[in-house]
């Protein structure tokens, strides 16, 4: 792979650390090293190596569906013949049949039928478009420039990289690290200091892969990243953002995001889904929409990873692809109203408006009022083929990814989910309605399962439990339950004595079912793995002061090791004052 031999390591380190070499320090991670300043110049987060490893993983399946797709193409213009030199002339190039391939509806125009005198050129464009292009990558806010070393070092059959900033110093910093990684980096990976809005803007569809991770929202990017993807290709983004995406600042995420969240247990999965939803309504400006491959929750952040197309006759299924969320206030029961529907005659498809509402004004359970939000996408937000593709390709090279055991986790999780289930439920929290004891999770799949419906876990949650059942049979199953293990009389207007009150129609069997665990549970395979040491999350902005109130950041020691003297000090001086009766 181009490995810099030791000597030339230790020239380049010297150059970069001729002023002051301890103000430097090297962190490797899988196959690419980086030379980091001491002083957090150029932002860099530990806990990110899932997020980098999770990207790789599915940058290489990426690489390797697109060419089974491209060779797909060339299969089914073989078996044309005689229409081929006509499909060749085409004005969309060769990723727009990607979409075709994939079951999508296209517009695509076609040119004049060329004259037989001029089936030579017609066969020389063919043979040029027959050949895969080297997949071009945009890293937009690139930083210390290890993502983009890492795709150039450690993915297989990768063309070009562009690592983006518009802080001159991460920009040098990109440069150092890129010199220091030896001569395939330096032939692979390019960095600019550049506004990477502006960039993708003046790059249209250029990129095969566009990589989004900012600090913060991702949301001023959005419209320029997905002009700026090739058709077929993929955009990858991260929301860091969860406090306003999880319900915090309702307000905040609307203006962002053009979505209201809600404060459920599912907050985390809905976040999920609402930066879904502004992806798709960014690229509907511009004929295109997404479909989703993977998305995943994972530490502190989001992380979605999508493809893009362009079809002015697909795009107008996004709205049978978005829902809005009612809440109940009490009881948290949940219900979601597609924003449309179609209505088929005469072999015609006709878009209308949903059906609505789906909920009367009170909750059919606990009469309590219910809470409104959304738009949210409620079509999958995986591609289970994907998924086990990944997870395959993860286990195969299971040494080349540091963060294994994590990713690994959370896709095994992600390969079990329902798909076609929005949200989930939480055990925990339908009990806390009722005050009553929980069952096991295993008696209460049991019981969904017998009652005829689906039941999954989620890698949001541990305790989240998605199900095609409605709701009136999650609580009818729970009624059961109670009758089985009384609570303690409540007061009359509490959720759960109005819940209680009712009497099952559904009689519910806690019989253990075969499916009740996973394959995973089964196995006894790890699915949420703890934190590998303390204060794992979020770190501060680059060259943001440190001080006493981002302890629970980055730890007391981080605290002590920048200005820890200081606060010592004053701490000490305080403690003499309330010591010392003279001083008072």
């Amino acid at each position: 792979m181009g490995e810099v031999s030791a000597e030339g390591k230790h020239q380049t380190l010297n150059q970069i650390m001729s002023t002051d070499p301890d103000d430097y320090t090297i962190i490797k991670e899988g196959e690419a090293e980086i030379i980091m300043h001491a002083k957090n110049e150029v932002f860099y987060n530990k806990a990110q190596v899932n997020n980098r490893d999770m990207s790789i993983a599915v940058l290489r399946t990426f690489l390797s569906k697109r060419k089974e797709e491209h060779e797909a193409i060339l299969n089914k213009k073989t078996e044309r013949g005689h229409n081929l030199s006509l499909e060749e002339n085409c004005s969309e190039p060769l990723s727009e049949e990607i979409s075709k391939h994939n079951g999508e509806i296209l517009n695509t125009e076609c040119e004049e039928p060329v004259q037989e005198e001029s089936e030579e050129p017609v066969k020389k464009m063919a043979g040029k478009r027959r050949e895969l292009k080297a997949v071009k990558v945009l890293e937009a806010l690139a930083a210390s420039g290890l993502r983009a070393l890492r795709y150039a070092r450690e993915v297989e059959g990768l063309g070009q990289v562009i690592a983006l900033d518009n802080d001159k110093a991460s920009v040098e910093a990109c440069k150092r690290n890129i010199k220091y990684n030896g001569s395939v980096a330096c032939s692979k990976v390019e960095a600019h200091l550049a506004d990477a809005r502006v960039f993708m803007l003046t790059h249209p569809k250029e990129f095969d892969v566009v990589d989004l991770d900012p600090y913060g929202s991702p949301s001023i990017f959005l419209d320029s990243a997905v002009q700026s993807v090739a058709d077929g290709g993929m955009l990858m983004c991260t929301a860091t953002d969860m406090a306003v995406l999880c319900g915090g600042n309702g307000e905040v995420c609307y203006s962002k995001y053009g979505s209201y969240p809600l404060r459920g247990k599912y907050c985390h999965e809905m976040a999920l889904r609402i930066l879904l939803t502004c992806i798709e309504s960014h690229a509907n400006r511009y004929k295109r929409y997404i479909v989703p491959v993977l998305s995943v929750q994972m530490d502190f952040y989001v992380r979605v990873f999508v493809r893009i197309f362009t079809s002015a006759g697909a795009m107008k299924n996004t709205p049978l692809k978005l829902s809005y969320v009612y809440q109940c206030i009490g009881c948290d029961s949940f219900h979601l109203q597609c924003v449309a529907r179609t209505v088929t005659k005469n072999n015609s498809v006709r878009y209308l408006p949903g059906f609505g509402p789906v909920v009367p004004q009170e909750c059919s359970d606990c009469g309590k009022k219910y809470n409104v939000g959304g738009p949210i996408w409620s079509a999958p937000i995986h591609d289970q083929e994907w998924v086990s593709s990944i997870l395959a390709n993860v286990i195969s090279m299971k040494y080349r990814y540091p963060a294994f055991d994590r990713i690994s986790a959370v896709l095994t999780t992600v390969s079990e989910e329902l798909p076609d289930v929005p949200l989930f439920l939480s055990l925990h929290n339908l009990c806390a309605t009722l005050k009553c004891t929980s069952p096991s999770a295993v008696i209460f799949r049991s019981a969904v399962i017998n009652a005829g419906y689906r039941i999954s876990g989620t890698h949001v949650n541990p305790l989240g439990l998605k199900s095609d059942a409605p709701m009136n049979v999650i609580w009818d199953i729970m009624r059961c339950w109670v009758k089985n293990h009384p609570v303690k009389a409540q007061a009359e207007d509490q959720s759960g004595t109005v819940i209680l009150a009712k009497e099952p129609t559904l009689q519910a069997d806690f019989a253990r079912a075969v499916a009740s665990l996973s394959k995973a549970q089964a196995k006894k395979v790890a699915r949420f793995l703890p934190n590998p040491e303390k204060h794992w999350g979020p770190k501060l902005r680059a060259g943001r002061q440190i001080t006493s109130k981002h302890v629970s950041l980055l730890g007391p020691l981080a605290i002590n090791g920048s200005e820890g003297h200081e606060e010592e000090d004053k701490v000490d001086s305080k403690r003499q004052k309330i010591d010392d009766p003279a001083s008072s």
